[in-house]
């Protein structure tokens, strides 16, 4: 039998500061090795890419620096997870896995119940511990709002303090790429690690965040009022409770100073952001308790409602932002370089892809997986449902492109940064540059249809369209039965709202994720 060691499998959870699964590791008295594996099974499913990977590998290299400046190592294998622990149990004694529990897609969600089997019959404790205000197994959704607030009441734990030597290990190596061809790289994409997280943090908390509750709903302020903490909070290098804490301690700073030293505005920005970071363990609780919603509608009444062509011209155009419609494109154009739009922007990308273009969305829930930096799985599949209108528990949001371009960018800047071809469309003409005469076009150099797309629908009818349809299935009896079996499942609750309305989820009034 070879030395006794404890092993930290890391996961969404690349930091050694308020790390649960770390500390109860440290706290079992054995060596500790800090194990971290490129799965290229995982790397070569639908909803991972380039971009994902580029923020974890800096996140990696970060936090491999800091281990070893700890006199520790990070242990970096590459393959399955079981694999690689049956190795590691050939040459040392595992007492014991920590790792925190994960509210992944169906493939994580399988291979941690391997790693679970596989650790039952070797005999060695395997021990998941939460991050977040998820609750595993039996859920009294009445009690949850009380749950999450108990969990994130205690302050985080802070760095971690190993108390024995380095385990003698080959740490490895962390790949450039994890597998070949991985789709959906990113021109402009946030920088990972740790460090990058606490300025992010610091800079929101500190200025930024003031108009926080007034600017995140435009794609042309968001990029700089919302906190962008969201793939830092997704791959764990900043804990989510230190996020709270930090926004509670400053919230208590700006109330202790005198009304007229008070930035304008803070507090009530402030308050805004922490519900959305409630908002966030609520959606990853509905996939973790029913995690078929990654593939299947959570109402089964919409089952056949949209046809599922991935080859669809339409879906193509859309996911290539050459819909014809100017603010459309300019969002996908803007997500597609940096890997993030705003919170309202996604929302409207999936409603106009399922609403207007009357596609199933499972396909866009995988283009826009890939092109998210941020993904989460928890937040990404429960509100692509609820934002195609399938959850029928969430009133149906259909937006109007149009409308929504001239609220969210009047004069077009936005437009015209990511749409280069539309630059000298007049103000009046830039929400739907294909009124513009056919002399006119020629003037301006942009003839619609050949420099830029026609619009692809008429969204107007095909609002009339989808509305009609949803409703129609809204309104049988069996319908409303099934949707409050799931708002009693799913629905959100507060403490003085025990029981939510029959068939209604009043979260559709409030939820937005501008992180």
């Amino acid at each position: 039998m070879g030395k006794p060691i404890t092993v930290v499998w890391l996961k969404r959870d690349l930091r050694l500061q308020d790390h649960a699964a770390l500390n109860a590791a440290i706290a079992d008295g054995y060596p500790v090795v800090l194990l971290y594996v490129v799965e290229p099974d995982y790397w070569r499913l639908p909803d991972t890419s380039a971009r994902h990977w580029q923020f974890i590998r800096e996140s990696l290299l970060e936090l491999g620096s800091d281990v070893r400046a700890l006199g520790q190592s990070l242990t970096v294998r590459f393959g399955d997870v079981v694999a690689v622990l049956a190795g590691l149990a050939e040459k040392f004694e595992i007492r014991a896995i920590h790792a925190h529990a994960e509210t992944g897609n169906l493939w994580t969600f399988k291979r941690d119940q391997a790693v679970a089997e596989w650790a039952h019959h070797q005999g060695i404790a395997f021990h998941e511990h939460r991050q977040f205000a998820v609750i595993r197994g039996r859920l009294d959704r009445d009690h949850w709002h009380r749950a999450w607030q108990a969990f994130f009441a205690s302050p985080p734990t802070g760095m971690a303090r190993f108390q024995t030597p380095a385990v003698d290990l080959d740490p490895g190596t962390i790949p450039e790429n994890p597998v070949a061809h991985l789709s959906a790289p990113c021109n402009d994409p946030q920088v990972g690690g740790r460090r990058a997280g606490m300025r992010l943090l610091d800079s929101f908390l500190g200025c930024r965040g003031q108009r926080y509750h007034r600017e995140m709903s435009s794609p042309r302020t968001a990029f700089e009022s919302c906190s962008r903490l969201s793939p830092h909070i997704a791959y764990g290098t900043v804990s989510l409770r230190e996020i709270i804490h930090a926004v509670r301690e400053r919230r208590h700073d700006i109330h202790a100073m005198p009304a007229t030293d008070r930035p304008k505005g803070f507090l009530s920005a402030l308050k805004a952001y922490e519900s959305r970071l409630h908002w966030h363990c609520h959606f990853v609780q509905k996939l973790e308790t029913t995690p078929g919603i990654e593939i299947e509608n959570l109402h089964p009444a919409y089952d056949g409602l949209r046809p599922d062509n991935s080859d669809d011209l339409g879906l193509l155009a859309w996911k290539a932002g050459k819909t014809g419609f100017p603010f459309i494109d300019a969002c996908m154009r803007a997500l597609d370089h940096t890997g993030w739009i705003n919170f309202r922007m996604r929302a409207m990308l999936t409603g106009f892809v399922s609403y207007q273009l009357w596609q199933h969305w499972r396909e866009p829930a995988l283009h826009l997986a890939r092109q998210f930096v941020d993904y989460e799985p928890g937040i990404h599949y429960p509100q692509i449902q609820m934002q195609s209108g399938t959850t029928g528990i969430n009133t149906p949001r259909i937006y109007n492109p149009v409308k929504q371009s001239n609220d969210q960018d009047p004069d077009g800047a936005f437009i015209r940064r990511w749409i280069p071809e539309l630059r000298d469309v007049p103000d009046a003409f830039i929400h739907e540059p294909w009124r513009l005469a056919p002399i006119e076009q020629i003037d301006l150099g942009v003839e619609i249809g050949k420099h830029y797309p026609a619009p692809i629908v008429d969204h107007m009818a095909a609002a009339r369209h989808a509305r009609t349809n949803i409703w129609a299935i809204r309104k049988n009896d069996d319908f409303r039965d099934q949707a409050q079996k799931i708002v009693k499942q799913h629905g959100s609750r507060t403490f003085k709202q025990k029981r939510p309305p029959a068939g209604r989820d009043k979260s559709d009034q409030q939820i937005t994720f501008d992180f």
